[in-house]
């Protein structure tokens, strides 16, 4: 059975931004927009020793040349983990599509698709997983 393989040090960030969003969100609620809860996590990403890279530029190769701005990433933590964030009624297939195509572009395993505007945070939270990272693995 084929199986996305995630570094347990990459879980554990995972595990560390959840916790930071729902702290952002236990404070502010929903309703804002996603530019606040972005810069609010942020600083709570970074009160946690996490570096924290925003709105960074990334460029794609399309037929021998370079596209500067193709996209924006909303945040990158330790090079290792993609945030993409949204304060929206609700998450659509669109949303997941993008994240796997920024994930696939990085060369990055996993990536949070975190919505802040949700009564729980838990409902708006997805782990998209990039399938080029799959391998032979056990189903237990």
């Amino acid at each position: 059975m084929l199986k996305v393989v995630v570094p347990g040090h990459i879980e554990s960030l995972a595990r560390s931004a959840v916790d930071a969003a729902l702290a952002v969100h236990r404070a502010l609620g929903p309703g804002l927009l996603e530019s606040a809860y972005r810069d609010c996590l942020q600083l709570e990403l970074s009160a946690r020793g996490h570096e924290v890279e925003r709105e960074q530029l990334l460029p794609i190769l399309y037929r021998g040349h370079t596209i500067p701005r193709a996209y924006r990433t909303d945040l990158l933590i330790n090079s290792s983990l993609l945030i993409e964030l949204k304060a929206i009624e609700a998450i659509q297939p669109i949303h997941r599509v993008q994240l796997t195509t920024y994930l696939r572009l990085l060369q990055l395993p996993l990536g949070l698709l975190i919505n802040f505007h949700v009564p729980l945070l838990k409902e708006g939270l997805h782990r998209v997983l990039n399938l080029d990272f799959q391998t032979e693995g056990s189903s237990t």
